[in-house]
């Protein structure tokens, strides 16, 4: 498999992590974000949306986060990323999308250019912005992890799945952010757990090849 991501896309960290997760093999190319490698010609001739991140596994490009770890989780059953029972599996594909479709599409790097230029906004109110919509989503994640039997050492249970891909990475824009996480301990210790994984620390951003 080939991964065409970049270091600091918390999507492409999610697909790293999973991959990872399910002890796949996969060879990494850069597509530079800042430096519009996602415009290029041959990138979008691979995925024209120009996004990352883009899976390419046996002559097929597969686009989309979400859809790339469900197409890895049907293909590679073992771990699986989501629980057996129906409502379960409703459960933890809410918690993710609370990240996936409400706090992540708002606060992408397309997004915050464009509060920059053309929009004129400067430096300190686009990360006001990128923290509100954090918080936002973090506030509802922690009621509902906090309060719910079901949670464990992770978002469902005792062992990492799709809710805590989603998790770990919208968490690391927070830190880079600097928001307080204070308010958030349930999302702490879970973060805290899944980061012991060799899974989700060898996926971190720093730790791959194009990382500056």
């Amino acid at each position: 498999m080939k991964l065409y991501g970049f270091f600091r896309s918390s999507a492409a960290f999610r697909v790293r992590i999973a991959l990872n997760l399910k002890g796949i093999s996969y060879e990494q190319a850069s597509i530079h974000l800042r430096r519009n490698d996602q415009d290029a010609p041959a990138y979008r001739a691979l995925n024209p949306q120009g996004l990352v991140p883009a899976l390419e596994d046996d002559g097929q490009v597969f686009i989309q986060s979400m859809a790339i770890i469900e197409y890895l989780d049907e293909t590679h059953p073992e771990p699986p990323f989501l629980p057996g029972h129906p409502a379960d599996r409703a459960r933890v594909r809410g918690l993710a999308q609370i990240i996936g479709c409400d706090i992540h599409p708002i606060n992408n790097l397309r997004i915050l250019r464009y509060l920059a230029d053309p929009l004129g906004h400067d430096a300190k109110t686009v990360g006001i912005w990128y923290n509100h919509w954090i918080a936002k989503g973090f506030e509802s994640l922690e009621a509902l992890l906090s309060r719910d039997e079901q949670t464990g050492a992770f978002c469902h249970g005792d062992a990492p799945g799709l809710a805590d891909i989603c998790l770990v990475p919208q968490c690391f824009n927070a830190r880079r952010y600097e928001l307080d996480m204070t308010p958030y301990p349930t999302l702490r210790r879970i973060f805290d757990n899944c980061m012991k994984l060799p899974a989700f620390e060898k996926a971190r951003p720093e730790a791959q090849p194009d990382a500056e």
